[in-house]
């Protein structure tokens, strides 16, 4: 009787090895046959969006201006419902983790497109997405073609520049005031790329009298047509806007508002629930900042009565703090300085690994890019990972003495140390180069703007829990007002596009409760009305990276490393938290 339970056991034991091997087989089999999937996927992609491509560094179709009209969008919608229809042939449940990340970032890829083009229509109502300026700065600065194959490539790309913007004339049915305005602005900025940047390439190159005669003509008549495109917008559309009679409120309103959010931050909460939470986090904010308050009262304002409401208390020594700043003319100078600072600061701390070949410009934001934010990060995509990634610092010269003043007490000593965290290292820059060297392509390029801000605003907190500027009450009192900053930036984008706050609700919103400067609050309020949604990304992301570090932390209690959960976490790419936390969670 034992042996035949034993071989009955063998029996059951090598039917049991025969189903694992086989459902393994079945899952590498349908991986590898998504990787082919995704591969082609990429390949239809960068032909749909050839200037997207370039900005990742896939520069196979540099040559080519997509025209915004019907019929490009219905070549784009075409290849959302092929692209959709073979997604939907996969078995999700078999599919390995990554590849399941890669499903999920690929359907709402898609998904979101199909809101942008049916829905939210910016193309009717944004001028200020007709702007060539980066197109062809991207085309142009890619050293790894030759410049004679860049200006080659500049040239078939500006054939269509007239027929671009005559066919832009006719996209914007209604537009709102302030987009109007912003293409105004910084098309007469691009202008440079184009009269200047491409003619001073054209002079320098070998390519012969006949070539260069050819490519200054398609210069001149791509100027002209900006011109004649800007002068558009000033004389004939601006006025009709001023009036009422072809315009649209910037507001979204609550329907398109959650449904924006929702494809944009791929977050598990709902636009309301993210509100409340910022609410809640403005309310904890203010009591630490009102205990930092009391603590250094005696230091800075011996002589002064504690005010009795503690907002009053906080506005006053921050006030107090905030006379001490850069310069006018040193502001980009003091930010270049600084950033070697962070990086030994990191590396002493073991807080990451950095790679020291990847190269960080610190400059002064291009004149076609100015007009929305005082400072970004311009990264390569992953095709181009090894080009050098920009540091953009908007020059003060354009403001009056009283507004550089203004600038200048916003971003104070404190405040530019963590404004350079968040920016660069190990924010943003370090962010991106990580993203680059994923194994998933998907995840580099299809990215999450909530991950990739929420990582810049985690990177804040995590540097000063670990001792950065020595737990100076200064500088924690600063990170607070900047982490209300955050904050403040989805309770008023959520306020203003569903609630309907306005100008003057705004600005005490962020002066008073935020305790921000008249010159921030005010291109704040500026940039709320050319923007929606992404101002959520910061607060949404950094909440999200949070809770998943306790979740964690209390897993894994002593044996937890912060190290290997930053590097562990940014191994994944620029995919939503909700995803990267399926994986370091199963």
């Amino acid at each position: 009787m034992k042996k035949i339970i034993g071989l009955i056991v063998v029996c059951m034991m090598i039917t049991a090895c025969s189903h694992t091997d086989k459902s393994k087989n079945e899952v590498v089999n349908l991986d590898a046959q998504f990787d082919t999937f995704k591969t082609g996927f990429i390949e239809e992609l960068w032909k749909i969006f050839p200037s997207w491509a370039s900005a990742e560094g896939m520069h196979d179709y540099d040559h080519i201006l997509t025209i915004p009209n019907d019929s490009y969008r219905n070549e784009v919608i075409q290849f959302l419902d092929s692209s959709k229809a073979r997604l939907s042939r996969f078995n999700l449940k078999s599919l390995s983790g990554g590849n399941t990340t890669d499903y999920y970032l690929i359907r709402d890829f898609i998904d979101g497109q199909y809101f942008q083009l049916n829905e939210l229509k910016s193309y009717e109502w944004n001028p200020s997405q007709y702007n060539l300026g980066g197109q062809f700065f991207t085309v142009l600065n890619y050293r790894d073609h030759s410049l004679e194959k860049r200006l080659q490539n500049i040239s078939e790309k500006l054939k269509a520049v007239g027929d671009f913007y005559t066919t832009a004339r006719n996209e914007i049915t209604a537009p709102t005031l302030v987009h109007t305005n912003l293409a105004i602005q910084q098309l007469k900025g691009s202008i440079n790329v184009f009269d200047k940047a491409i003619r001073d390439s054209l002079d320098v190159s070998s390519l012969n009298d006949s070539e260069k005669n050819e490519i200054t003509l398609l210069v001149d008549s791509a100027v002209a047509s900006i011109n004649g495109f800007v002068g558009w917008l000033e004389n004939e559309l601006k006025p009709q806007v001023e009036r009422g009679e072809r315009s649209i409120d910037f507001r979204l309103g609550t329907d398109l508002y959650e449904k924006k959010f929702k494809h944009n931050m791929s977050s598990t909460f709902t636009a309301r629930e993210i509100y409340q939470k910022a609410i809640e986090r403005k309310n904890d904010l203010h009591e630490k900042m009102f205990a930092l308050t009391k603590k250094m009262w005696s230091k800075y304002l011996p002589e002064s009565k504690m005010p009795e409401w503690k907002e009053d208390a906080i506005r006053m020594m921050i006030d107090t703090l905030s006379g001490i700043h850069a310069d006018r003319d040193s502001f980009i100078v003091t930010i270049r300085k600084q950033i070697p600072e962070l990086e030994q600061f990191v590396i002493e701390n073991d807080l990451m690994t950095l790679d020291p070949e990847k190269p960080l410009v610190v400059r002064a934001t291009p004149e076609y890019m100015r007009g929305v934010a005082g400072a970004s990060i311009s990264a390569p995509g992953p095709y181009d990972s090894e080009a050098e990634t920009y540091y953009n610092v908007t020059p003060l010269d354009h403001y009056s003495p009283e507004q550089a003043e203004s600038y200048l007490r916003e971003y104070n000593q404190y405040m530019l140390q963590i404004l350079n965290i968040h920016e660069a290292i190990p924010g943003h820059y370090t962010q991106l180069i990580y993203s680059n060297q994923s194994p998933s392509l998907i995840k580099s390029i299809l990215g999450n703007g909530a991950m990739i801000e929420g990582w810049a605003v985690y990177s804040e907190l995590m540097m000063l829990e670990n001792g950065y500027g020595n737990h100076s009450d200064e500088l924690w009192l600063m990170y607070y007002k900047w982490n209300l900053r955050t904050v403040c930036n989805t309770i008023l984008d959520y306020s203003v596009h569903v609630l309907s706050m306005n100008e003057e609700e705004a600005l005490q919103l962020l002066m008073k409760e935020a305790f921000q400067q008249e010159e921030e609050a005010r291109g704040k309020w500026r940039r709320v009305q050319l923007s929606s949604v992404q101002l959520c990304s910061y607060f949404t992301g950094f909440y999200e990276i949070m809770e998943l570090r306790k979740e964690l932390q209390k897993r894994k209690g002593e044996s937890f490393d912060l190290k290997a959960f930053h590097e562990e976490f940014l191994s994944y790419g620029s995919a939503p938290v909700k995803y990267i936390r399926q994986l370091m969670l199963k």
